[in-house]
């Protein structure tokens, strides 16, 4: 049986990700400090082959045993939380990525990083290709998570070229579903959770900035894809199905038959203007797109809400 460890397992994405892979026959190990994460995304694992290891994994990484796979996840991922906590978000995509890296070459398994479409900042082309280096403040509020993702793909690709370990780097778009948190901070987990209470969904800015949503199960699928290819260079994964804040916030009231009514609040900072992911790479190399249409998986997301907040 194939052995895989995941990172910040008890995470939105991570969670999802042991569940691909347990459906698939692997034995996963689980690795969380839970800073951000939640056991209770991981309890419906029980019984299952899975074995959850607490640990931070920006101090030294020991997993006895065999491992074929290293998906390293593990990472503030919200703003909310990544302003909150902006030294460990450093330290996880350096130190943590270092770590991982080294257990990947001292067990021969392949690495895939989970990198994200911050690495293009407030992007000047749109939409966006694998081959645009970006436009990031580094010293900007947002820099912490932009730069600790941009750094750790470079480690990666540095064990890659000099270590010749197996690597692959995932440059994940906007992912919404299941098991996101309610104060989550991002727009979907904001939007739903204030529409159900009939609160005034807060927008930043007049709400033009663009954003393109995929959900979890299709972007699972996608990774798995991409750590069973053959390509180190990175890879978008993403819905190229782009649409406006405001749209999706008018879109959600409606779904939700709320008497919410939409409120402005100011633009933070560096804020991308636009989000939108060119997968022609995916396409190519994977074979991969997206299949869920946004009313199916928003309306996957709602239930999960409504339960959440005893609704």
């Amino acid at each position: 049986m194939p052995r895989a460890l995941v990172t910040g397992a008890a995470g939105f994405l991570g969670s999802h990700l042991s569940d691909y892979l347990l459906d698939r026959g692997y034995s996963v190990v689980g690795m969380d400090n839970l800073l951000t994460g939640d056991l209770a995304n991981i309890q419906h694992l029980t019984g299952r082959d899975f074995v959850f290891v607490k640990h931070d994994v920006t101090n030294y990484i020991n997993l006895p045993g065999p491992v074929d796979l290293i998906f390293h996840f593990a990472s503030p991922a919200s703003p909310i939380d990544y302003l909150r906590v902006p030294i460990q978000t450093l330290k996880v995509g350096s130190l943590g990525t270092h770590n991982a890296l080294g257990l990947a070459k001292a067990k021969n398994a392949r690495f895939l990083i989970a990198s994200t479409s911050e690495v293009y900042g407030d992007p000047l082309v749109h939409p966006q290709r694998e081959d645009y280096w970006g436009n990031v403040n580094p010293v900007g509020p947002r820099g912490v998570y932009d730069e600790a993702k941009r750094f750790s793909e470079a480690m990666t690709m540095a064990y890659h070229r000099f270590h010749g370990v197996q690597t692959r780097i995932v440059r994940i778009f906007n992912t919404y579903g299941t098991r996101m948190r309610i104060e989550d901070g991002r727009a979907i987990p904001a939007f739903l959770s204030q529409a159900l209470r009939n609160e005034d969904v807060t927008v930043f800015g007049d709400g033009s900035q663009t954003r393109s949503l995929c959900y979890v199960s299709d972007l699972v699928d996608g990774i798995y894809r991409l750590m069973m290819s053959d390509t180190p260079d990175p890879v978008n994964i993403g819905n190229p199905s782009e649409l406006t804040i405001r749209q999706l916030a008018e879109h959600i009231i409606a779904l939700t038959g709320s008497k919410s009514r939409i409120v402005s609040r100011p633009l933070p900072v560096d804020d991308p203007r636009v989000r939108q992911p060119d997968i022609t790479r995916a396409r190519t190399l994977l074979g991969w797109e997206p299949k869920v249409q946004l009313a199916e998986g928003l309306a996957r997301t709602l239930d999960y809400f409504r339960a959440k907040l005893g609704l």
